[in-house]
């Protein structure tokens, strides 16, 4: 910064998330002043034409892909907390400006959890030119590593050098273990509680008391950082003097003082505050964001001195401590118990220390039964946290790129990512293997010779009788998988099989069959995709099925039927056990004619999705390939029936081939081997072995050469995936972005496509803006742990339904192109906010909607809302060109759009309001569809202004 203002440049700072954009923000404004320094966030827009201006590294992305007039006279580019990079739903963001920033630019990375540093470095000097690798190793504030056992504090290491553990703490883990080893029940004959919950009173009384105070505890639940607050209050803890918690609630009140009386009673306000009047408070993504930025100031002026924390805070804004305490070394990942990994612990123990303020930082990890200090020495003495890439060419990014240089230039630039170069790296160790072996086989070689004749001639011909003779035996093998793969060749979508036995035993209902006739995918197995009566998806071979699989019964499987869906699972295996029980036959002899009509999975009312069937009951088996599958994948195969005899002479006529065909071969092959002149050599086996080693050699170096070219050119080979999806759906057209791909390069959301399909497709005019903003939520929001035990997602009446399982068949229809390609991009949309931002933006207290939302927080509603907020602002600047893009396609001047849903007679719309009546999802409903006069624009804006409200207020930064 000081370079640029100095040469009358601009230098831009960016950070990953927006609270600690604004964080940096302040902290220049106090260096320098307002009008030297800006910010530009999703939220904020201050000053942004300043010399220095402080963003997040999204919207320098956008920025460069605009060709924003901002980026001229930029000098310097801040990248903080680049290790970001590695993040897998925003990563590709970093590596995006990088590559793209212009030769001029400087670019300052920073990061201080990076251990391949001198890696990363070789990648800048590869895209950007002469590059300097900064390493400082040395911490301004001495951390030291303790154990909390009891009331006594260990030291973790007993040498300055963190290698020698404390033998107190071996000691102790010894006796614990002999005491109470983890299969002995305690007295009474009951087994004693492992890692029981610890009293956090005694825990801050013991820190206090040694002076370690401010302290942050990082427990990783939202719940259990109440629960610690809630327990300390309980056990009488104070912190603070009185003129402190003065102090403490004259800032709380001021912070809040725009957020209304009623909201604040509803958020927990006064126990909040009562809290911070002892010192004490959580901070977790949960919580209010003006209440999480009152502790963060309170923190940081050494007012509130135990913060109970979850781990988003190591990973935000700067907010150290004195002491950092760790209840656990294990966390959940959504799916499992994981432990923590050492770059993990240093991010966490990293706040420990104040830089100016404290001598020394100190990380506490709390002692439980079975706990192995020398595996906590390991995580606190592991400098190893490689930076790796997760980049990957998005749809928008392949859009974007094509449109400024054209798509074989776009493939070239992308090669130059992070990600291609630790691949390429990655091959450098293989080719090196690969060499030795070339070595090593040309130097068996020359040891195979022969007076009699040329050898290595002669072992070939050996091989090749052994691969013939192999061969017949596959190809007998072959023949009787071809006969299974004829019966598995006539099941249909929806037949209800048994399969005979093995683990998958039992009865299945077929999701996907196998291609038509024997040309069967070679990305999967041999038989048909199908959901097991324990609701599990299995591809099933035809080694599971030495006796035909003929169908006992035959259910409708409505198309939006999603295998993604837990939901869908269940309700299928439902109804496909109803339907056995209710045959009243022997299902294993039954066969339903082709023209019998079949059922729907309706037995809960919820159809697919949760939100309605999408098939009519009494509809006839007999389905186009289209309505089945718009996109052609082949998801429901030719009946087999019509040409079950030609079938049946392929099959033998291939069996015949690979096997009886053969014998020729081998007879001829044994002649000639027999005349060899080297048959007769004395030492035939000895060279004969040398022969073998050779030829085994050369299959290892073919599979490492196989190796390499797989890990060549992979980001250019996965863009061209992408732009194979978007020439199908006509975003693309070889080299030129047409008018629907030029609204896609707007979007910037993780469904992109999708919006982009929905914004093409119509299927959001004539929508008001609560009904648009419900839309638009299920692209937005994405439920931390599963919720079906609540039931389906709660819906408005009105067109909101209709539109939402619109929504989800495009999505589905794009999820089977995806596949067809090798992607899987596009996560399955989620309607857990719909109700939410719909009733929201109707006006609806903030009491109200927590309410009538299991498990929404006021921090998880703050936040969805403000994605939804951006999305919606992308959204409006798109479909300005929606109606030109549509017209242009109807004349002709762009690529067809191909599956998209008929948008209806010109002229439709819907009426502008509805009732605040709802429904849960799939329950029957009024179908409120009249005349489309509504622009998709104006209601994003309108949906916008009417959810700021509140919203603003909730937050004093933007986080």
């Amino acid at each position: 910064m000081h370079l640029a203002l100095g040469q009358g440049k601009k230098c831009f700072y960016t950070t990953p998330i927006k609270a600690l954009s604004n964080q940096k923000y302040n902290d220049l404004v106090r260096r320098y002043d307002t009008g030297t320094v800006g910010l530009l966030t999703g939220d904020n827009a201050i000053n942004g034409d300043a010399p220095v201006v402080v963003m997040t590294t999204e919207v320098l992305r956008n920025m460069l892909y605009a060709g924003s007039p901002a980026l001229k006279h930029l000098g310097y580019v801040v990248l903080d907390e680049v290790h970001y990079l590695a993040d897998r739903s925003r990563g590709a963001v970093w590596e995006e400006v990088i590559i793209h920033l212009a030769d001029s630019v400087r670019v300052v990375a920073l990061s201080a959890t990076v251990s391949n540093a001198e890696e990363f470095g070789d990648w800048l000097k590869q895209v950007r030119g002469g590059t300097e690798v900064i390493v400082d190793e040395h911490r301004p504030v001495p951390l030291w590593q303790h154990m909390l056992a009891g009331r006594r504090l260990y030291d973790l290491f007993t040498d300055d050098n963190h290698r020698e553990v404390n033998p107190e703490l071996v000691r102790l883990a010894h006796r614990e273990a002999i005491r109470q080893p983890a299969s002995r029940p305690g007295r009474g004959g009951h087994r004693p509680k492992r890692n029981a919950a610890p009293y956090r009173p005694e825990i801050i009384d013991r820190l206090d008391a040694a002076g370690l105070l401010p302290a942050i505890t990082f427990i990783f639940s939202r719940a259990g950082c109440d629960g610690a607050v809630q327990q300390c209050l309980a056990a009488g803890l104070r912190l603070t003097t009185p003129d402190e918690a003065r102090v403490i609630e004259d800032v709380a009140a001021r912070r809040t003082a725009d957020i209304p009386d009623e909201d604040l009673t509803i958020l927990g306000y006064h126990d909040w505050v009562l809290a911070l009047k002892r010192g004490i408070a959580a901070h977790h993504a949960g919580m209010l964001p003006a209440f999480k930025e009152v502790v963060e100031e309170l923190f940081a002026a050494g007012l509130v001195k135990a913060v109970f924390a979850t781990e988003t805070l190591a990973l935000g804004i700067n907010m150290p401590a004195r002491t950092v305490v760790l209840e656990k070394l294990d966390k959940w990942n959504g799916e499992a118990h994981v432990a923590l990994t050492p770059g993990e612990y240093t991010q966490l123990t990293g706040r420990a220390g104040r830089r100016g303020i404290d001598v020394e930082g100190h990380a506490v990890v709390l002692w439980t039964p079975g706990m192995d200090p020398g595996s906590v020495a390991g995580l606190a003495g592991t400098r190893t946290y490689p930076l790796n890439s997760s980049f990957r060419p998005s749809y928008n990014m392949a859009v974007n790129l094509t449109s400024r240089v054209g798509r074989k230039k776009a493939a070239s630039l992308l090669e130059s990512s992070f990600a291609q170069f630790q691949a390429d790296r990655g091959v450098v160790g293989i080719a090196r293997r690969l060499r030795r072996l070339k070595e090593q086989a040309d130097d068996l070689a020359r040891h195979v010779s022969c007076d009699r004749g040329d050898f290595m001639e002669y072992a070939e011909l050996r091989r090749r009788l052994t691969d013939a003779e192999r061969g017949q035996s596959r190809g007998r093998a072959s023949a009787q998988r071809a006969e299974a793969r004829r019966v598995l060749g006539t099941l249909r979508r929806g037949d209800i099989i048994r399969v005979p036995t093995g683990r998958r035993a039992g009865l299945a209902v077929v999701l996907n069959p196998p291609p038509a006739g024997n040309e069967f995918s070679p990305n999967r197995a041999d038989g048909p995709l199908v959901l097991t009566a324990q609701g599990q998806l299995k591809q099933l071979s035809a080694a599971d099925f030495p006796v035909p699989a003929d169908p006992v019964d035959r259910l409708r499987i409505p198309a939006s039927f999603s295998e993604r869906s837990p939901k869908h699972r269940r309700d299928l295996v439902s109804a496909m056990r109803s339907r056995v029980a209710g045959g009243g036959t022997e299902p294993s002899r039954r066969r339903r004619p082709a023209g019998d009509a079949d059922d729907e999975y309706s037995d809960r009312g919820g159809g697919a999705g949760g939100y309605e069937d999408d098939v009519t009951a009494g509809e006839g088996t007999d389905r186009s390939a289209a309505e089945e599958d718009p996109y052609g994948a082949g998801l429901v195969a030719a009946d087999p029936r019509t040409d079950r005899h030609t079938g049946d002479r392929r099959s033998r006529r291939d069996g015949d081939d690979a096997a009886g065909g053969g014998d020729g071969d081998i007879a001829e092959l044994r002649r000639k081997l027999r005349r060899h002149p080297c048959h007769a050599c004395p030492d035939r086996e000895q060279h004969a072995r040398y022969a073998e080693r050779y030829f085994r050699q050369k299959r290892d170096a073919d599979e490492l050469e196989t190796q390499v070219a797989g890990r060549r050119h992979v980001i250019a080979r996965t863009f061209d995936r992408v732009c194979r999806v978007l020439d199908e759906l006509g975003y693309l057209d070889g080299d030129t972005v047409t008018p629907a791909g030029q609204r896609l390069t707007r979007l910037y959301s993780e469904l992109d496509l999708l919006a982009a399909e929905c914004l093409r497709r119509g299927l959001w005019e004539g929508l008001n803006p609560a009904e648009l903003a419900a839309c638009v939520s299920i692209l937005t929001f994405e439920s931390r742990r599963q919720t079906e035990e609540n039931g389906p997602a709660r819906l408005p009446k009105g067109p909101v339904r209709d539109v939402l399982n619109d929504m989800v068949r495009t999505w589905t229809e794009l999820d089977h192109l995806e596949q067809r390609n090798g992607l899987s991009f596009l996560r399955e949309p989620d309607p857990g906010f719909v109700w939410a931002a719909y009733r929201w933006v109707r006006g609806a207290k903030l009491e109200d909607v927590l309410d009538s939302v299991p498990g929404l927080t006021p921090g998880d509603f703050v936040r969805s809302m403000k994605q939804l907020i951006d999305l919606l602002d992308q959204i409006a600047a798109a479909s300005r060109a929606a109606e030109a893009s549509r017209a242009a396609e109807a004349r002709g001047t762009a690529k067809p759009a191909g599956p998209a849903a008929d948008d209806g007679p010109a002229g439709e719309s819907r009426p502008d309001e509805r009732g605040p009546d709802e429904t849960r999802a799939g329950e029957p409903g009024p179908d409120e569809r009249v005349p489309k006069t509504r622009d998709v624009a104006s209601a994003a804006r309108a949906a916008i202004d009417a959810m700021r409200r509140g919203v603003i207020e909730y937050t004093t930064l933007a986080d």
